[in-house]
């Protein structure tokens, strides 16, 4: 059975053109690159080029901006963690309520078991923030204020330059957890106020287990995993060749597909969400569908359950999600969903549909029909609502 994959907020498929790149630093050309001879200094040198492919990607002013993580969590831990060590004088944090775990689970072991106040600012029906509360937030104590540049489950989009300059204009430290914008839409931080911004491979079709924090020239900032001198004393530990490498291919081909991500694939999710909510009643997209990632598209049907259209959906080999992947399990309405206010009838009900520059119109044509079945075999046997019937034309 082939898989039609709509979870690339989840995960990505290794692009080609990355595992080619990547695969003589496995075996071949092995080298470590902090060693002085030739054959360690041959993969130091594409160690560089991929700090210059993402420094690249981002706008960034120098390539010595970009520290590589193992992970999105690692960097979001390193940005939050590493500022509070250059602060101890402050004990406040600033996030949202519509956070990623690693950022929310975080603050929350800082306040429990470190003493932190964490102000957690609430979104809007539409999942966005109202920047008044945000100000009035700020005090002399703030030492960070973490927001994420797009929502996982929504795709919703913050005003990340507005609110950069607000934190900037109080004299706080601004990191944004972009994992899930990266490749997707156009990032300029030469001329940006950002501090501090996470990113992860795996996003943006290059391998699990990399990532990378961005650090704006002159921040403050204490290592997170103390070691070597690797990353110019900024996170210790042998790198990790391959991946490094691959995760610089997938920024150099992020930066060709920006405009495919804009259009093509922006075109596909529409088609997807405008057929659905003509022809399934009790249907509704959640989130601020103007601004938003043009890949996402987190749709509620009411009176069923999300897992049960998932398990449904999978038998058919469509693969789509009921949120984050690093929630997933659990019975509870997303945290998300619950910040915006969703009624529980439809939180319940919701799927996230993430699509990539892979996804074709034959899939999207295919999930349309077998969804609008599914739903139609849901509600006729559901006992928490009426039985309607969907189009099927």
């Amino acid at each position: 059975m082939k898989t039609i994959y709509f979870d690339n907020n989840a995960t990505t498929k290794l692009a080609p053109e990355v595992f080619e790149e990547m695969q003589p630093y496995f075996c071949d050309l092995y080298g470590n690159p902090s060693s002085m001879h030739h054959f360690g200094g041959q993969v130091a040198k594409k160690i560089i080029e991929a700090r210059m492919r993402i420094a690249k990607l981002l706008g960034a002013k120098s390539p010595s901006e970009i520290i590589f993580t193992s992970c999105g969590t690692e960097s979001d831990n390193a940005a939050i963690i590493g500022t509070l060590r250059s602060y101890p004088q402050k004990k406040h944090i600033i996030t949202t309520k519509v956070e990623h775990p690693a950022v929310l689970n975080t603050c929350r072991y800082l306040h429990q078991k470190e003493g932190y106040q964490v102000t957690y600012l609430p979104v809007d029906s539409s999942g966005q923030l109202d920047l008044n509360e945000l100000r009035e937030a700020i005090t002399s104590d703030t030492a960070i204020v973490s927001i994420m540049y797009a929502n996982n489950e929504t795709g919703v989009i913050f005003p990340i330059s507005e609110i950069a300059h607000i934190v900037k204009e109080k004299g706080a430290v601004f990191h944004t957890d972009a994992v899930q914008a990266v490749g997707k839409i156009p990032f300029n931080l030469q001329e940006s106020p950002i501090d501090m911004l996470s990113l992860s491979g795996h996003k943006l079709h290059a391998p699990k287990g990399i990532g990378a924090l961005y650090l704006k020239e002159g921040t403050k900032f204490e290592p997170f995993l103390i070691g070597g001198h690797q990353e110019l004393g900024r996170r210790g530990g042998t790198e990790n060749v391959a991946s490094i490498i691959g995760l610089g291919k997938a920024c150099e081909l992020a930066s060709l597909n920006i405009a495919e991500e804009q259009n093509k694939v922006k075109t596909l999710r529409d088609k997807l969400e405008n057929s659905l909510l003509q022809r399934v009643p009790s249907t509704r997209v959640n989130g601020d569908r103007m601004h938003r990632l043009p890949n996402t598209s987190n749709i509620s049907f009411e009176f069923i359950e999300g897992e049960a259209i998932l398990l449904l959906l999978s038998d058919r080999g469509i693969a789509a999600s009921s949120g984050s992947a690093c929630t997933s399990g659990s019975l509870e309405p997303s945290h998300v969903l619950r910040s915006m206010g969703v009624p529980f009838t439809h939180a319940h009900g919701s799927i996230r549909f993430s699509l990539s520059r892979y996804t074709t119109e034959e899939e999207i044509a295919t999930v349309i029909n077998e969804l609008i079945s599914i739903v139609d075999r849901l509600r006729a046997i559901s006992p928490f609502g009426p039985k309607n019937k969907v189009s099927i034309h």
